[in-house]
């Protein structure tokens, strides 16, 4: 080359034209309408590379070029969310029902959710192992975070729970629980006193550990929260806080004077919007978050009107857990016209509140409640009928969809690789053939879902429905064949 044109070919080089080495990536999604949960935005054309199990960009699809890919998806007309969070299931039913709950992990998946909180039942041993088998690569479902046993008083209705009666007892669990490195702790308030209930709260909290809870009527709601509570499962709580009188209330059912039917009667005619918000507000403050579980107490308020069992999603759920569902459906029975009003005013009250909830800052974690005891709650598409009560009860429809991704991953602490779609984060990636920010029911609408960067489209996600529902079918066939079998009678030697 004469020398004249060395320089210039130097230059030529050094620009931004020269061909520059496609990087490689194992995953490339083109043309995604990309959902932005944390900025509230829709950004549109984008590409998403995934190596790995990690996002490593998400640009403008114009820089497709830089990236060699084995393998592309065109999502042009799609829209990428992050995979969903249920933030409060349950294993449980006993060890006959191992295999039926395991049933579950792929339901999950099946409709977009990457990770569940279990919130305690009586399965623990079985969902440890589920947890690290999924962490290690062993076996496909969600993510899974879990409390382990739960902490209750002596002679507790619930199966499967730790029960403490003193300071050391107390203590004693919370050193099992760390041992078996839960992520949570979850205290309720079926047998435990209000002193046993403040003391374990004060422990967990002292080890730094979160702790999720059913709080006692006789204790306000500003009490516990003020004690380092993380979160209140089940709205009904929270509604409590809402009342005007609601320490003199509670001081009156601790005392004896009056029982907690009395005193939810009390509270529902002293409820008070600007006491409610004034309430909320310092819940925010203090980071005390709330997991609604609307949809089961929405399925039972109006199993009048609905009583679901020719549901199609039967066909998922084991006989043995379908039989749990039965204590609540024959105590509904028993309701007369009043009590079936009173059921549905009850869940309306608490519905009620969810919009106070968010305009005062609370963190709302979307949770169903779903797995053993909770009639027709289904794992899986039960968190998408968790949605739309939200949206409902008047949340938006990005509000309503950063309380199944973004806000659980920030209460677990899991928000720097969880909960939002960005460069660096888990590719746990939602692609959906309709905008979930103009209808929530867009959520349903699942073309394809990238859990921990491994690609399943509809087929596969499809098939692991069928599967589910050939399991079942089996189960029922074993069932009814062992139904049938003559009962065994004594005979002579």
């Amino acid at each position: 080359m004469p020398a004249p044109f060395r320089p210039y070919v130097a230059l030529l080089a050094l620009s931004p034209f020269a061909a520059v080495a496609a990087e490689p990536v194992d995953l490339l999604i083109r043309h995604a309408n990309v959902v932005d949960v944390v900025a509230g935005k829709l950004r549109a054309d984008r590409l998403i590379a995934v190596r790995g199990d990690r996002i490593v960009a998400i640009e403008p699809d114009a820089r497709a070029a830089r990236y060699q890919a084995q393998r592309s998806i065109d999502a042009a007309g799609k829209y990428a969310i992050p995979g969903l969070w249920d933030m409060h299931v349950h294993f449980g039913g006993g060890d006959k029902l191992i295999e039926e709950n395991k049933n579950l992990l792929p339901l999950y998946v099946a409709h977009g959710i990457a990770a569940v909180r279990d919130a305690a039942g009586d399965l623990s041993p079985s969902v440890f192992q589920w947890r690290d088998a999924i962490a290690a690569g062993r076996l496909d479902g969600p993510t899974v975070f879990t409390s382990g046993p739960k902490l209750e008083g002596y002679k507790s209705i619930w199966p499967g729970d730790i029960e403490v009666g003193s300071h050391e007892e107390i203590s004693k669990a919370l050193d099992q629980l760390q041992g078996w490195k839960v992520d949570f702790v979850k205290i309720t308030d079926n047998t435990l006193s209000p002193e046993l209930f403040m003391d374990a709260l004060s422990q967990a909290h002292a080890r730094g550990l979160r702790v999720s809870a059913h709080l006692p009527f006789a204790l306000p709601v500003d009490e516990v929260s003020r004690a380092g509570l993380s979160s209140i499962e089940h709205i009904e709580y929270a509604y409590k806080a809402g009342s005007s009188q609601e320490a003199q209330i509670s001081a009156m059912v601790r005392r004896g004077e009056i029982d907690s039917r009395e005193g939810w009667n009390r509270i529902q005619a002293t409820f008070d919007r600007k006491t409610a918000l004034a309430a909320y507000r310092r819940l925010a403050q203090r980071g005390t978050a709330v997991t609604p579980t609307l949809n089961g107490s929405f399925v039972t308020a109006y199993l009048d009107r609905d009583d679901h069992a020719h549901d199609d999603y039967l066909q998922y759920i084991g006989p043995g857990l379908q039989a749990t569902y039965a204590w609540r459906v024959e105590r509904a029975a028993k309701d007369d016209a009043a009590a079936i009003a009173r059921r549905h005013e009850r869940y309306e009250r608490n519905a009620s509140i969810l919009p106070l909830l968010q305009q005062a800052g609370v963190n709302i974690l979307a949770g169903t409640d779903a797995g053993f005891l909770n009639s027709f709650n289904y794992p899986g598409v039960g968190l998408h009928d968790e949605m739309q009560r939200f949206v409902d009860s008047g949340l938006t429809p990005l509000q309503t969809l950063q309380a199944a991704t973004i806000n659980g991953a920030r209460f677990l602490g899991q928000d720097r690789r969880h909960g939002s779609l960005a460069a660096g984060k888990a590719a746990d990636i939602v692609l959906l053939d309709a905008d979930p920010l103009r209808d929530i029911a867009a959520t349903r609408r699942i073309d394809t879902f990238v859990l921990r960067g491994k690609v399943h489209d509809r087929a596969a996600l499809d098939a692991m429905l069928a599967a589910v529902r050939e399991e079942v079918a089996e189960q029922r066939a074993a069932q009814a064949a062992s139904a049938a079998q003559p009962p065994r009678t004594g005979g002579q030697r």
